[in-house]
């Protein structure tokens, strides 16, 4: 069962000899012991995790309103969005700079529990529908609309949907389809493969000891969970750290390493460039600016009236009716109801931004691609497009910490910060994520030969960076 990256065919050849010493270098035998001691206890690990996510999103469904003046010092409701907005969303995006994808294999109950249904459960092969490429990108977009049309940021209730829901749907999915793998964390994970992207930033790294060559194709024969081909391992994305692979002595399994942040994504041509991991940095980052920007747009009531007044007129009353809760916002006791024209209102305006998004920052990626080539660059326009794409995902990653991370800050204006002081912080983490953005296209081009005339093929995805970092400063601050 093997599947190739959209349009990198060409991938296929052996790594070079440069990328096997810089994926492999410096293996640490001390970490690998303890990690291979930690190893027996990560079941116990989940289960703990487990208890601390049914009580962070059932209990607070029970608790009453909290006053307005309430905090998380004194109110469990607000206690508990704090620490599912405030505390695990940016600890899940800090960690994934520095290890990766751990999260994932050291904490996650979602995929443990989806695995530990697959051990029992009927393992039928998994459709083709499932392996499509495209799956786990339909699964972000659709979720993130939906958390933001019911509030989710907001609401228990919608809190417990969204992240109920696919607990349930993650430990059905387990209970179908896969031998003895993790069919959830590998195909349909809403946030996997946003975890998966960013984890190419990650300074640790898991490597073969002995290289093979050929594509890290996606196989049935092999101890990880999630279908990596272990020799053949030369991209983070997929690998959740669940330590089988860690075999301190041997030379079967992985090495540890550390690098320097985002060294893959700067060495992107030999670590397997995917078109469709691209697409999900341009689309997720849209989708996501969409869900902030309807809030912010000066025209968005006009567009809303508007189109409102029409359906009136054509005697479509139904569109000012509340709809079904599970799919928006219906709480009166909290003053907001959401209604059929601002569910598609909502949806709409997510979807709009995010396919300008993909359109402007797959051009931006093009534009710079051309210039490669016009400058001396021998590599095909589109692989040299999907590697420059890649450039995008710091400055997407410091915009979605901040805008998904709501609560992130509140601590700090309780100990004394103004307002302004936290949005200069804001401010100063989308450009850090601009500036790295920058640099990783500046090293891209250097991996495609590009020398002369490097500053000059950078503008167009530098302005394409730009524009994200100018357009979620306007969504959060």
């Amino acid at each position: 069962m093997q599947t190739i990256p959209i349009a990198d065919i060409t991938e296929a050849k052996p790594a070079s000899r440069f990328s096997q010493a810089d994926a492999g270098a410096l293996s640490r035998p001390g970490v690998e012991r303890l990690l291979a001691r930690l190893r027996p206890w990560l079941p116990w690990v989940h289960v703990s995790m487990f208890v601390v996510f049914l009580a962070v999103l059932v209990v607070p469904v029970y608790l009453p309103e909290p006053s307005e003046q309430a905090s998380s010092l004194d109110d469990g409701r607000v206690l508990a969005n704090y620490l599912l907005w405030g505390v695990w969303f940016p600890l899940v995006f800090f960690s994934v700079v520095i290890t990766g994808r751990s999260w994932c294999g050291f904490l996650c109950p979602m995929g443990a529990a989806s695995e530990l249904a697959n051990r029992h459960g009927l393992q039928r092969v998994t459709p083709a529908w499932i392996r499509w490429p495209g799956t786990p990108i339909v699964s972000f977009i659709v979720i993130t609309i939906l958390g933001q049309t019911t509030g989710v940021r907001d609401h228990p209730e919608a809190a417990l949907e969204i992240f109920g829901g696919t607990f349930a749907l993650a430990i059905l999915v387990g209970w179908l389809w896969g031998r003895n793998k993790r069919v959830w964390c590998r195909h349909l994970c809403p946030i996997g493969l946003l975890l998966g992207v960013f984890a190419r930033l990650g300074a640790v790294q898991l490597s073969p000891r002995k290289w093979k060559p050929g594509l890290d194709a996606l196989t049935e024969k092999t101890i990880c969970p999630t279908y990596i081909d272990l020799p053949r391992k030369r991209a983070a994305r997929h690998c959740i750290e669940c330590l089988r692979c860690i075999l301190p002595g041997h030379r079967a399994g992985l090495a540890v390493s550390f690098r320097r942040p985002g060294r893959e994504l700067e060495m992107i041509r030999h670590h397997l460039p995917d078109g469709w991991e691209v697409l999900f940095i341009f689309l997720g980052a849209g989708v996501a600016l969409g869900g902030f920007l309807w809030l912010v747009m000066p025209f968005y009531d006009s567009w809303r009236q508007s189109v409102g007044t029409w359906f009136i007129d054509q005697g479509q009353y139904w569109i000012g009716e509340p709809g079904p809760d599970w799919l928006m916002s219906v709480h009166p006791e909290r003053r907001e109801i959401f209604r059929w024209l601002d569910f598609f209102m909502i949806s709409g305006t997510m979807v709009s931004v995010m396919v300008l998004c993909a359109i402007a920052l797959g051009l931006a990626s093009l534009g710079s691609a051309a210039l490669a080539r016009h400058f001396g660059s021998e590599c095909r326009l589109l692989r040299a497009t999907i590697q420059l794409g890649y450039s995008q995902a710091p400055v997407a990653l410091m915009a979605l910490m901040i805008g998904l991370a709501t609560e992130l800050f509140t601590p700090f204006i309780g100990l004394g910060m103004t307002v302004a002081q936290v949005s200069n912080v804001k401010s100063l983490m989308i450009l850090a994520g601009l500036l790295w953005s920058l640099w990783l296209a500046w090293q891209i081009l250097n991996g495609l030969g590009v020398r002369r005339g490097r500053a000059l093929a950078m503008v167009p995805t530098a302005l394409g960076s730009a524009s994200m970092a100018a357009a979620w400063w306007m969504a959060v601050l």
